[in-house]
C-alpha cells in the first residue's frame, strides 16, 4: 500500500522507507535516550482549546512580521545541516519552498550549499544560524559573506559548548556521503575531524572541535561589534537567560532544546515557553522552535505568547527526501492550512486574536481543581 501524505508525520513514514538508515537516524534521532525529543511533542498533546463560537470567520488573516520583514504565515524554517543527504538540491531547494509560500528560511553554518549560493536559488527572505569557532577571524569571515549576500539576521545557536550524545551516529558510524560537503568550510583546515568525540558521532566531532567551550554572555557584545544585523538568541529556557540575553542586546529569542540533540531530559520547548514570554515582558519577540506537528500546535504556541513558529525536520528535511522542493512546499503548505482551520474553529480571524484564553494547560487544569 502506497502512503499518501496528507500531514507531516506522514513525511516522516515515507522518508523513512526511502532514505540510508544511517541518514534517516542522524536526521531523526536526538540524545541519549530520546526523552526530550518524544516529550517535545507530547506536551503539545496536552494543551487542550476552549473555542469560541458564532463569530464571523469568514476571512482569516494568518499574515505577520518578523524583525520588520513580511510572511505569510507566523511559521519559519529552522536552520538544520546537511540538506543535501536528503536530496541533491539541499538547502536551494528548502530555501526556493519557503519563498514560494512566503516565509523565512533559516540556513545553517553546517549546509551542505553555501551562502552564496542559497542566496543565488531565488528571491525570499533569509536568516543565517551561527555557532561562534575558537577561530574568531573565520566567524568574522562567515557573517561578512552573510551581510554581503543580504541575509535579514544572524540566529545565534548557543547551546553547544560541549556536543550532547547522539548514539545512534556512533552505532551507524555517521559519516558524510562522498558527496556531501560542508560548503562553507570548504577549503579550512580543522585538522582531524574524524575523531569520535564524547561518543557523539563524525559530525558532531567536527563541531566539538571547533565551537568555542568558553563562549559567554561577554562575547554577545562582541558579535555586535562585527555585525549591523540583528541577533536572535537560539535556545533559551528560562527567564534567567531570557533577562541576560535582552540586557545583552538580541533583537529576540528563540525557545529552543536543539530538538532533543543535545541535553536529553531537558523540558519541552512549548513547555518553557510561558516561562520566557514572561520575563521578556514584550520586550523582544519570543518564537519558539521544537515539537510542531500540527498547525494546531502553531495556534497553541500562539496562544501561549509566541510571535512565530520555526519548523525543521519533519517538516522540511524529510519532505525534502520525499519529493524535493515541491514537498517541502506542501508540507508548509499544509501547516498553514491547519492553523487556518483551527483559527476558524476557534474564532480568531488575525493571529492578534488568538489569546491565553484560548487554550488551557495542564497546569491551569491542576490550579482549578484546588480551588
Amino acid at each position: 500500500m502506497v502512503l499518501i501524505a496528507t500531514n507531516v508525520c506522514d513525511y516522516k513514514e515515507l522518508a523513512k522507507q526511502k532514505l540510508p538508515r544511517m541518514v534517516y537516524d542522524y536526521y531523526a534521532l536526538g540524545a541519549e535516550d530520546q526523552h526530550t525529543v518524544r516529550e517535545n511533542m507530547e506536551a503539545f498533546s496536552r494543551i487542550q482549546f476552549r473555542p469560541r463560537v458564532l463569530i464571523d470567520v469568514s476571512h482569516i488573516d494568518m499574515s505577520t512580521s518578523v524583525l520588520g520583514y513580511n510572511i505569510s504565515m507566523p511559521i519559519m524554517v529552522a536552520p538544520t545541516a546537511l540538506h543535501k543527504m536528503a536530496h541533491p538540491e539541499g538547502e536551494l531547494a528548502s530555501a526556493r519552498a519557503a519563498a514560494s509560500v512566503g516565509t523565512i528560511t533559516t540556513l545553517s553554518s553546517w549546509s551542505s550549499y553555501s551562502i552564496e549560493e542559497v542566496n543565488s536559488a531565488g528571491p525570499g527572505t533569509r536568516f543565517f544560524q551561527l555557532s561562534v569557532y575558537k577561530d574568531r577571524n573565520l566567524v568574522r569571515q562567515v557573517i561578512g559573506r552573510a551581510e554581503k549576500a543580504s541575509y535579514k539576521a544572524i540566529v545565534l545557536t548557543v547551546d553547544v559548548p560541549w556536543l550532547g550524545r547522539r548514539e545512534a551516529d556512533v552505532k551507524n558510524r555517521f559519516a558524510l556521503p562522498p558527496n556531501v560537503v560542508l560548503k562553507n568550510f570548504e577549503g579550512v583546515d580543522f585538522g582531524n575531524i574524524e575523531k569520535v568525540v564524547n561518543g557523539s558521532g563524525f559530525a558532531a566531532s567536527y563541531d566539538a572541535c571547533q565551537v568555542d567551550p568558553s563562549l559567554s554572555w561577554k562575547d554577545i557584545k562582541w558579535l555586535q561589534t562585527i555585525t549591523s544585523l540583528p541577533i536572535l538568541m537560539k535556545r533559551i529556557l528560562t527567564a534567567e537567560d531570557t533577562r541576560l540575553a535582552i540586557e545583552s542586546g538580541v533583537a529576540g529569542i528563540i525557545v529552543s532544546n536543539h530538538g532533543g540533540r543535545q541535553l536529553d531530559h531537558a523540558p519541552a520547548t512549548i513547555s518553557c515557553l510561558e516561562e520566557v514570554v514572561r520575563e521578556a515582558k514584550g520586550r523582544v519577540p519570543v518564537f519558539l522552535d521544537g515539537g510542531i506537528r500540527r498547525g494546531t500546535d502553531v495556534f497553541k504556541a500562539l496562544a501561549l505568547g509566541a510571535s512565530g513558529v520555526f519548523v525543521n525536520r519533519p517538516a522540511v528535511l524529510f519532505a525534502l527526501a520525499v519529493d524535493g522542493e515541491a514537498g517541502v512546499r506542501n508540507t508548509l503548505q499544509m501547516l498553514k492550512n491547519e492553523l487556518e482551520v483551527a483559527m476558524a474553529l476557534s474564532g480568531c480571524t488575525s493571529l492578534k486574536e488568538i489569546t491565553r484564553g484560548h487554550v488551557t494547560t495542564e497546569g491551569d487544569r491542576i490550579r482549578r481543581s484546588m480551588l
